[in-house]
């Protein structure tokens, strides 16, 4: 953690520092504190789980804390981020003090226009929050999702601004703060639950009371995330402030410069409305087909037809906890490298400079395939110990457990191709190509919905939704990959293949030597707690030593030291 503290400080003592430093190395920082915040946030899961369990008040909240984070991921990270980045490092790259109050002032301007509209989407929403809640009549668990959603739409605000204002911190090199910003989200919503329901009874509950506590905990936990929002905002104005830029209205923000980020959002907005679009259809697929214990019947009806319904109570709830496990080794690896390439990528592409385009990215892609096609294999080999030991608590059942784990194949198989597609989109990003991504975003939300409907049908059920998940974002990684390489003259991708076949043979390896581990005699049996934490230290050791051990016999490079000069 000394190191840690350096770099830290480092950031807080070099206001206007622009080294050429390795954006590995910046990925290693964020990806420490990105560590941090997912295991918090797999501690904030594992609390909910305990407590609310898979049924209608954690379905309902976890679809609701969606919404926010949806548009977080549109505007604070998506369209005006992925705009505003390489414009912004545009602006600061002569360093002379005009420059960098030139750069301030558009900055402030774009976050000006950042408020407004969401100031504006916040009252639309919740005026159409409050006609559907007056207006129609919904069902009991969809109530719920609208009455969750209303209290904590506001906090759209305030995660977008803290997500826009750490992409101003990071064109500044620094990394640190804005990775730290969800720790406070994750401790606020652990507080929250562990203290609120020693305050309300909820242990030892018997329903109906208990769903009616564990509904009363929930209006509560929305209530502190809006909490959380301003506390998240508040831990960047420092930094920000130590880098020249100051919060202030800017009565004209309509400047060139904002018209001409405004120009290349927009299709990046409507790439990443269709990705958000995806998410927001799938979870009402999921409510639409999941039968509900007040629903008084056990089949639906579509176009006239009456169809059974394919999914059990909870199951929104439960794809939930899945996605929570791929996006573990997602954030801590593939988005920590994509957030640290970016300004590097855009700097380059300012500078028209191919070659050092050319590098940085094939090593970033060679980088992430490392860790994702690891992460993906890892993930399918220990997520029952890993299932038991985050979730199965309290309320959570061990029928839960294996609907979780079936789905967590599906998702844990295409990390590889998550991890890929962040660095992907941002090349094209920073090559001011922001209508590819798009037409890929609507090929992929096709190719998922088409998939995954006809498979919740099956035997699959619920997991089918993780299945057309995979099978969409495979394809649109491979093909935005063989694009992208035609488009900047070629990164190598034979080289490329052949270092992934060696990364499989590696994955093979470990796959073999972890099921070798789990037949040998000592290795810990049963399901609870003690022995899963025991088949998940060994499995994860084992796994990872073949895994690089493999790699490293069959000459792939694990030295990431040595991508500091791309």
């Amino acid at each position: 953690m000394s190191t840690l503290a350096t770099n830290i400080a480092t950031e807080r003592s070099q206001p206007f520092a622009k080294p050429r430093a390795s954006f590995v190395s910046h990925a290693r920082l964020i990806g420490i504190l990105t560590l941090l915040s997912r295991i918090l946030g797999m501690a904030r899961e594992t609390v909910m789980s305990a407590y609310f369990g898979a049924g209608t008040v954690s379905s309902a909240f976890s679809f609701a804390f969606k919404v926010p984070n949806l548009f977080r991921k549109l505007l604070g990270e998506g369209a005006l981020s992925a705009a505003f980045i390489p414009l912004y490092a545009q602006a600061l790259k002569d360093g002379d003090e005009a420059a960098i109050e030139a750069a301030n002032r558009f900055a402030a301007a774009s976050v000006g226009l950042l408020a407004t509209i969401l100031v504006a989407l916040t009252i639309v929403g919740e005026l159409a929050l409050w006609g559907l809640v007056h207006v129609t009549a919904l069902r009991p668990e969809s109530l719920l999702i609208v009455k969750f959603t209303a209290i904590m739409l506001p906090y759209v605000l305030l995660v977008c601004g803290t997500a826009f204002l750490g992409g101003i911190l990071q064109v500044h090199h620094r990394f640190a703060l804005p990775a730290l910003t969800p720790v406070l989200l994750n401790l606020i919503h652990i507080a929250v639950i562990v203290i609120g329901a020693r305050i309300l009874l909820l242990h030892g509950a018997q329903e109906p009371a208990k769903t009616a506590i564990q509904t009363r905990l929930a209006y509560w936990l929305s209530a502190a995330v809006l909490i959380a929002g301003v506390l998240q905002v508040q831990l960047l104005l420092p930094s920000l402030r130590a880098v020249g830029f100051r919060l202030r209205w800017v009565g004209d923000f309509w400047t060139p410069a904002v018209r001409r980020m405004l120009k290349l959002s927009v299709p990046v907005g409507l790439s990443a409305g269709v990705l958000q679009a995806s998410v927001v259809i799938d979870g009402l697929i999921t409510v639409c087909l999941t039968r509900s214990p007040d629903a008084g019947g056990s089949a639906t009806r579509w176009f006239g037809h009456a169809l059974a319904y394919p999914m059990a109570t909870g199951a929104l709830a439960r794809l939930n906890w899945a996605q929570l496990l791929y996006q573990f080794p997602l954030g801590v690896f593939a988005i920590a490298l994509a957030t640290a390439i970016f300004p590097t990528l855009s700097t380059d592409a300012v500078d028209k400079d191919q070659g050092k385009f050319r590098s940085a990215l094939r090593h970033g892609v060679i980088v992430t395939l490392l860790e994702g096609l690891a992460a993906s294999v890892g993930l399918i080999i220990v997520r029952y110990p890993a299932i038991r030991l985050l979730y199965q608590h309290g309320a959570f059942t061990p029928a839960d457990t294996i609907w979780v784990a079936r789905s967590t194949i599906f998702f844990a198989a295409a990390i590889w191709a998550f991890s890929l597609q962040q660095i992907l989109n941002r090349a094209y990003y920073a090559l001011h190509d922001t209508i590819t991504p798009l037409i890929m975003s609507i090929v992929t939300i096709l190719v998922n919905t088409v998939v995954e409907i006809p498979l919740v049908f099956t035997h699959l059920g619920e997991s089918g939704m993780a299945a057309g998940t995979l099978a969409s974002f495979s394809i649109q990684a491979v093909v935005m990959l063989v694009m992208l390489d035609r488009r900047v003259g070629g990164l190598g991708l034979a080289r490329i293949a052949v270092d992934v076949a060696k990364m499989l043979a590696g994955c093979a390896v470990m796959a073999l030597a972890c099921w070798t581990a789990q037949r040998v005699p000592g290795f810990p049996g049963g399901s609870g707690q003690l022995a899963s934490m025991g088949q998940l230290a060994i499995l994860m050791l084992v796994g990872g030593a073949a895994y690089l051990g493999t790699c490293k016999l069959l000459g792939v490079d694990l030295r990431l030291k040595t991508i500091a000069s791309a």
